[in-house]
């Protein structure tokens, strides 16, 4: 979807229309979801509030209305559904597609991306943007090509050309620092990492090299899985007031907490780690976490491990403007894998 949160908002307020719309909040947050006027001025998603507003003085800012985005995309899902059932979310606004046996018995994907673009704005009057191709690493850069409201085909026989004259920061799953690394070392396009060998990116970048050796060359056997596993279920809230006592910080992390396991206990996915997010005034970020042997399923226990990690050699006086809980190690995550028995002893 084109910058979806805000044209949420832009569709269903008028006066939005046309203008620099940020979807976030306005004081300390961060920006969830910016406008093509907005970004016409650099404002990008996750810039912090304050920044987006140097740069775009007049800026609107809206709170997130997440109840009607889920709404939203479950409109386009459903419209996904129709053609396929090997549909992968990545998002609420986001999803792999796989069309090469279809309910429709249509035989080319590019119609059926057309038909489907087509179908998201009729229904609700926004805007989608497709990449079609071979796998799913091309077709995901495709997508970024024609943004907004475009579609982007690479047939089978271009993969390899537009690879190499791809720029490395247009690569997926290549960000900012690794895309600068790369330019020191002279990789500056595909054909540029084209020329170097597996040993060698795996020397300069780890095991991740593999992965760069891979998609370069177009590989991507992975997969549209349609019941991707989910790793974590997490909350977080930014404050208009940097907290300073510890014990304020608790009461703020126990409503977190209190609303997370809502959400876990909705889901049946419980899980037997539980991480404390702490973001401090100068932006410097900590994660504290804790492994249990089982599943946390009382809102009690998650509130108790909680208040355990953030007394850990956590003092008053130092400002902190975000706080945040996680839980991993989920139920579901683990359903397909083997487990170990686990017996009490006397």
């Amino acid at each position: 979807m084109d910058a979806f949160y805000a044209s949420v908002e832009q569709r269903d307020n008028p006066a939005l229309r046309g203008k620099p719309v940020a979807v976030g909040g306005i004081k300390r947050g961060v920006v969830a979801s910016a406008s093509y006027e907005a970004r016409l001025f650099g404002v990008r998603s996750a810039m912090p509030s304050r920044t987006a507003l140097q740069k775009c003085p007049h800026l609107q800012f809206v709170r997130s209305r997440f109840d009607v985005y889920r709404q939203v995309s479950q409109q386009i899902r459903d419209i996904f559904y129709e053609y396929t059932d090997l549909v992968e979310p990545l998002s609420l606004d986001e999803a792999y597609l796989d069309v090469t046996e279809n309910k429709k018995d249509i035989f080319s994907a590019i119609l059926i991306a057309r038909q489907i673009r087509q179908k998201i704005y009729e229904q609700t009057q926004l805007t989608a943007s497709a990449g079609v191709s071979v796998n799913k690493f091309v077709a995901k850069v495709a997508s970024d090509i024609n943004k907004p409201n475009g579609i982007k085909v690479i047939l089978p026989e271009e993969v390899i050309p537009f690879l190499e004259e791809l720029p490395i920061e247009k690569f997926h799953g290549i960000g900012k620092v690794t895309a600068s690394k790369m330019q020191r070392l002279g990789i500056h396009s595909g054909k540029d990492l084209k020329s170097w060998s597996e040993i060698d990116l795996v020397k300069r970048f780890g095991k991740v090299g593999r992965y760069f050796y891979k998609i370069v060359r177009g590989e991507d056997n992975r997969p549209v899985n349609p019941n991707r596993i989910r790793k974590s279920i997490g909350a977080e809230r930014t404050f208009n007031e940097d907290i300073f006592s510890v014990d304020e910080m608790f009461d703020k992390l126990k409503i977190i907490g209190e609303q997370l396991f809502q959400s876990i206990e909705k889901s049946q996915n419980y899980g037997r780690t539980v991480t404390v997010k702490i973001k401090f005034s100068d932006f410097q970020i900590i994660t504290r976490s804790k492994t249990v042997n089982r599943e946390v399923t009382r809102s009690a226990d998650l509130i108790a491990i909680v208040r355990e990690l953030l007394y850990q050699n956590m003092e008053n006086g130092t400002g902190v403007r975000l706080l945040g809980i996680a839980v991993s190690n989920l139920r579901r995550e683990e359903d397909n894998l083997p487990r170990q028995l686990e017996f009490d002893f006397w």
